[in-house]
């Protein structure tokens, strides 16, 4: 091909020696940069937290459905109505707003108890061999033995009023934090050991500086199985002769075969799960902001 074939579509442009500027960007097949946190949204798609909500409605619409044709029967489950008008006396009368508190304080006070234990374990076993030889073995072998068996022992040693249902909530939190915090912890990258090392922190700047906040992410991992174990303990414990507090509620619907009732305090132990995995899940965006994670495409 010669010089003057190449240079032949190039009409009066070429006279004036200047190259044709397209009118549009994909005729050079060419397209706009977009940023990456704005690729996945797309025009006119739904808000994330609609699209969450489909699944629960589509349920609770079913569940309606099946009990107002009396495929579900209301000794068996009563209807979301019905639990709905349940829910609305029992705050109404205040019965239900008491009980909350009550089962509040307890998972309150036994998640400080047993956060307190478990991470003072955690860091003794952690941060020294001589604490993993001492410490490790032993909580090992405990979170084994099934935490809901030892009611009775509890019992025995602590009386049937509130000790007994704390104790039980802090056991659960303790062994779930331990587990996590000992994990990150040992999970340190040996290079930034290193590096705080040959920078010349000692031993307690450097696990103030480098080990604990390393060990956060397992720490808020930790706290998450926590607090629903401290909700699932909360269960067990209000059970046994609860006077007062979300299962002793459950308990008295259950003898007079109340499922609206029943429902009604279920509903109201998984909003509170839901609404503290909210609260680590803010903190952990507070506090992890350094490390960036996948949220998926």
């Amino acid at each position: 091909m010669t010089i003057g074939h190449a240079l032949a579509p190039l009409d009066s442009s070429s006279e004036s020696g200047k190259l044709p500027v397209p009118s549009d960007r994909g005729s050079l097949g060419l397209e706009p940069v977009v940023p990456a946190s704005v690729r996945g949204v797309r025009l006119g798609a739904p808000p994330r937290w609609v699209r969450r909500a489909v699944g629960p409605l589509l349920l609770l619409t079913l569940w309606q459905v099946l009990s107002a044709t009396g495929v579900l029967h209301a000794d068996v489950l009563a209807s979301p109505g019905t639990i709905a008008r349940a829910g609305s006396d029992l705050i109404a009368d205040g019965t239900l707003p008491s009980a909350m508190a009550i089962s509040l304080q307890r998972v309150a006070v036994g998640l400080v108890l047993g956060g307190a234990i478990g991470m003072a374990l955690a860091l003794v076993s952690g941060l020294s061999r001589l604490g993993e030889d001492l410490v490790d073995a032993s909580v090992q072998m405990l979170r084994t033995v099934p935490w809901v068996g030892l009611i009775p022992l509890f019992i025995i040693w602590l009386g049937i009023g509130e000790a007994p249902k704390v104790a039980l909530i802090a056991l659960g939190v303790a062994f779930h934090l331990y587990l996590n915090v000992y994990a990150g912890i040992r999970g340190v990258d040996a290079q930034l050991v290193e590096a705080g090392e040959s920078l010349g922190l000692g031993r307690w700047r450097l696990i103030r500086h480098v080990v604990l906040p390393g060990a956060l992410p397992g720490a808020m991992t930790g706290l998450r199985y926590s607090l629903a174990t401290a909700w699932l303990a909360l269960v067990f414990g209000e059970s046994v002769n609860a006077d007062a507090g979300i299962g002793f509620l459950m308990n008295q619907a259950r003898e007079f075969f109340r499922t609206d009732v029943i429902v009604v305090c279920l509903v109201v132990y998984a909003f509170l799960g839901l609404a503290a995995d909210v609260i680590v899940r803010t903190l952990e965006r507070l506090l992890l902001q350094w490390r960036p994670t996948f949220t998926g495409q």
